[in-house]
């Protein structure tokens, strides 16, 4: 009985096979390495490209390629998957810039390194004005909208007796689609930290019984300051009157108290009117703070600079003429304010006490 023996292979035939497979591995192995550093079709100051929450690799892909953006995005999702990244999107708004490459694609969608928009709070407006400038927000959700002080405290999970001046004046940064609930907790807690520190290094002999009065009369300090050198001096004034019982007779307090029935003109009517705000009948503080108030108005009311002045009135270009007695102030009164010039800012006020 013979046997069929399976004839075998030359070897240069299996040699052969093993050049050609290392030859055709190496060039896909080229090819590769170049599509990987072509950059990507992005517009000349970039290109804004949204990851959804949830969305897998594979439509991530197909929609880059879509836009326009990426070419061959099954080369795309398969690289992502050998490498173990085809799981490790962050969904988020991204700037795909013009010399992003396809690797740098993958590595930015999977950083998060996504687009921050701003917000800004503003010193001397109060929340329902600083709200309404949130609200044009674009990239802001809002759940906020329509609700009242004291509804946006318990919505963010405070209890304080009022939301007014409670937020730290500020530009926050934020991902789209944040809210503005997170925006209003961040600066309520850094209004918290800021006047906690403060507060820690305050002057003493001041009249105040609590950070929240001094929160109170920076807010006074923070409407009544057209030029910011004035802080400490309009802050001394304010301290002095109440150390010595005086009233602080200050119009923004006034103006906060008649809420929509002032409408710009305040009049000797609008002094007369008892409100809790109207600093011309209650002696005191008001009752809460009319604005938010930033850092160096706070630092102002609790380091007021020192001096004689009890007095002062705006010249009409923002700054003001500080006075010691009743009648240094009436004189300038009469020069500032009932001579009125092309440009003036501010409405007459004459003290009488």
């Amino acid at each position: 009985m013979s046997e069929n023996k399976v004839p075998r292979k030359p070897l240069f035939y299996v040699l052969l096979m093993l050049l050609a497979a290392s030859l055709l591995l190496l060039f896909s192995w080229r090819w590769l390495q170049a599509y990987l550093e072509e950059p990507v079709n992005t517009l000349d100051d970039g290109t804004v490209f949204v990851v959804n929450a949830g969305e897998s690799f594979s439509r991530v892909s197909r929609r880059l390629e879509e836009r326009g953006i990426l070419r061959l995005p099954d080369v795309f999702r398969l690289y992502a998957r050998v490498i173990g990244e085809d799981t490790g999107l962050r969904a988020g708004e991204y700037l795909v810039k013009p010399e992003t490459t396809v690797s740098g694609l993958l590595e930015l969608l999977t950083s998060g390194r996504v687009i921050l928009h701003s917000a800004t709070l503003i010193e001397g407006r109060t929340l329902a004005e600083n709200m309404g400038m949130l609200s044009e927000n674009k990239k802001l959700v809002f759940e906020l909208a329509g609700l009242s002080g004291q509804e946006i405290l318990k919505k963010l999970g405070f209890s304080d007796a009022s939301a007014e001046g409670m937020f730290f004046p500020d530009t926050y940064y934020f991902e789209a689609g944040d809210t503005d609930t997170s925006i209003l907790r961040r600066a309520y807690l850094r209004m918290q930290e800021v006047l906690a520190k403060e507060w820690a290094r305050k002057a003493s002999g001041l009249p105040y019984e609590s950070p929240y009065e001094a929160l109170i009369m920076a807010s006074l300090i923070e409407r009544e300051t057209g030029v910011p050198e004035e802080r400490g001096q309009i802050a001394g004034v304010f301290v002095r009157r109440l150390q010595k019982g005086m009233r602080l007779q200050t119009d923004p307090s006034v103006i906060y108290g008649l809420g929509d029935a002032f409408q710009g003109n305040l009049t000797r009517k609008h002094l007369r009117a008892y409100t809790p705000y109207n600093t011309y009948r209650i002696k005191g503080l008001p009752p809460t703070p009319i604005a938010l108030a930033g850092r160096e108005s706070i630092r102002a009311a609790l380091h007021p600079q020192a001096g004689d002045a009890l007095y002062f009135v705006a010249r009409g270009d923002g700054s003001h003429k500080f006075s010691k007695t009743l009648a240094e102030h009436n004189a300038a009164v009469r020069k500032y304010q009932l001579i009125r010039r092309k440009g003036y800012r501010s409405s007459p006020l004459v003290t009488t006490e």
